[in-house]
């Protein structure tokens, strides 16, 4: 029997979806072989495909947003947005591809020309995560078909069916069916991907864990292009403000929207002391007023469950051992519903904890650290290996100022939530968050290459110095003398 690759809907457990998995080599060269011809259209050729992809997107709106909020479980409310970012991310690559790898020509003496032209990388492979199932890949997808490069595309094992419905919106549109690919199947077959040999490289978005050994299984192959984006314990600060409500919201978007599982999430609220009472009142407060049920419930509910079973099992356990190790619970995290992996915001003070693990907990689970000075929360903010990004709230313009210049994050915000970025500027981080290579608006820069080049109509060329005398013209002079 040939192996199936099944996908339930976390809010219900019955199954949603089901496919063969795929056969890696066969997938990998056929995008190789479709690569040449596609690398050769003009870039208006490959713009107006992606824009046919929009049209595609906008006609099947409604359908990609209830697919994705049934196998993720976020509220289709949420999925809705997702999708409309589907559909910017087109203009915005074309925008940033003209902007971040224009041709350049300069012209020099005697008609000779320098110009910067840039070049698709090959086939790229794409792995993509289960919390943003249509966004996320596709925000290495479009720059890298844009660029001229083939696609080899994993989405998640937890919802590869919005990862099909994705590669047919594009086939739809008319991106050859060679030149993206689709991988179906669990970590044996990303593996497979990643260490394919005939990948020119890989854009990656997923754990650290994950992103750590991809860093060191590419660090022997200098030619191919690896792009992390990885997950953050990100901090949220809150200093010097009056309005203690404003502020609790703020801290509530940023650690609890999508049910924690966005890689942009507050795990870490640090607070100054003077204001911790009044402010977790607030927060314990408003996050119990949060709706958690299914996605289509009505009301809306604010959040869904969390990707699956095993996920609530690691968080739920993870706070337990929060509190066992001397963290004082703010909040309790319950499972409302025994078998399905539904999780209300947990809220726990760690302040006391000897020592605090850092780790990135993937769900609606915040722990609150109390500090003295600004000093100690910007160390505390910058306390871990990971930096993707952090949020002041409250403060002074000299204050955020310092802020700026200390905290360790790739996107850096004030009185706004961690996890609000644009896809018109860059997105990344550093250490375990990222390699440097920032995506959405700078995917542009890991998808082509510059290639310098030296250029003249005709030939041109002599030695001035440093030539022994021509004996030929020595002898031909003296004959004729």
């Amino acid at each position: 029997m040939t192996d199936a690759l099944i996908s339930f809907e976390p809010a219900t457990g019955e199954e949603l979806w089901r496919s063969e998995v795929s056969d890696v080599d066969r997938e990998v060269e056929a995008a190789r072989r479709a690569w040449p011809e596609w690398a050769s259209k003009a870039v208006t050729y490959r713009s107006e495909t992606l824009r046919r992809f929009v049209d595609r997107v906008k006609a099947e709106s409604e359908t990609l947003a209830d697919l994705i909020a049934r196998e993720t479980g976020k509220p289709l409310w949420e999925a809705r947005t997702e999708v409309e970012s589907v559909a910017n991310k087109v203009d915005i690559s074309i925008k940033a591809y003209a902007e971040r790898t224009p041709n350049r020509r300069i012209e020099g003496a005697m008609g000779l020309r320098n110009a910067v032209r840039h070049k698709p990388h090959g086939t790229l492979a794409v792995l993509g995560p289960y919390n943003f199932p249509a966004h996320l890949p596709n925000g290495h997808i479009v720059p890298a078909l844009l660029a001229g490069n083939s696609v080899v595309f994993k989405p998640s094992e937890k919802t590869p069916a919005v990862g099909a419905k994705l590669v047919e919106l594009f086939h739809s549109a008319g991106v050859p069916e060679e030149v993206l690919r689709l991988v179906v199947g669990g970590p044996e077959q990303g593996k497979a991907l990643a260490a394919h040999p005939a990948i020119d490289g890989l854009l990656f978005t997923g754990s650290a864990t994950t992103g750590v050994a991809l860093s060191r299984q590419f660090a022997g192959q200098p030619g191919k292009m690896l792009a992390l984006e990885m997950g953050g314990n990100n901090p949220i600060i809150v200093w010097d403000t009056a309005d203690l409500h404003t502020a609790a919201i703020l801290v509530v978007q940023s650690a609890f929207l999508s049910a924690g599982q966005r890689c942009s999430n507050a795990r870490r609220l640090i607070v100054k002391q003077g204001l911790a009472e009044p402010l977790l009142d607030e927060v314990k407060t408003l996050a119990g007023r949060l709706i958690v049920d299914h996605p289509h419930a009505d009301p809306a509910p604010y959040m869904g469950p969390v990707i699956d079973n095993e996920a609530a099992d690691h968080l739920t356990e993870n706070f337990l051992i929060l509190m066992s190790n001397g963290g004082r619970v703010v909040r309790h995290m319950s499972r409302p519903i025994a078998d399905r992996p539904f999780l209300t915001p947990g809220i726990i003070d760690v302040t006391g904890m000897a020592e605090r693990p850092d780790v990135e907990l993937f769900g609606p689970l915040l722990q609150v650290v109390r500090v003295d000075s600004f000093e100690a929360a910007i160390a505390e903010a910058n306390n871990t290996s990971f930096g993707l990004s952090a949020s002041l709230i409250g403060g002074t313009p000299q204050l955020y100022d310092q802020f700026w210049a200390n905290a360790r994050a790739g996107v850096i915000n004030w009185n706004r939530p961690t996890n609000g970025a644009s896809s018109a500027a860059p997105f990344g981080g550093i250490g375990l968050s990222g390699n440097h290579r920032p995506s959405a608006f700078y995917a542009a820069d890991y998808c082509a290459y510059p290639v310098a080049s030296s250029e003249s109509d005709a030939m041109r060329a002599s030695i001035g110095v440093g030539l022994r005398e021509d004996e030929g013209a020595k002898l031909v002079t003296k004959k004729y003398l």
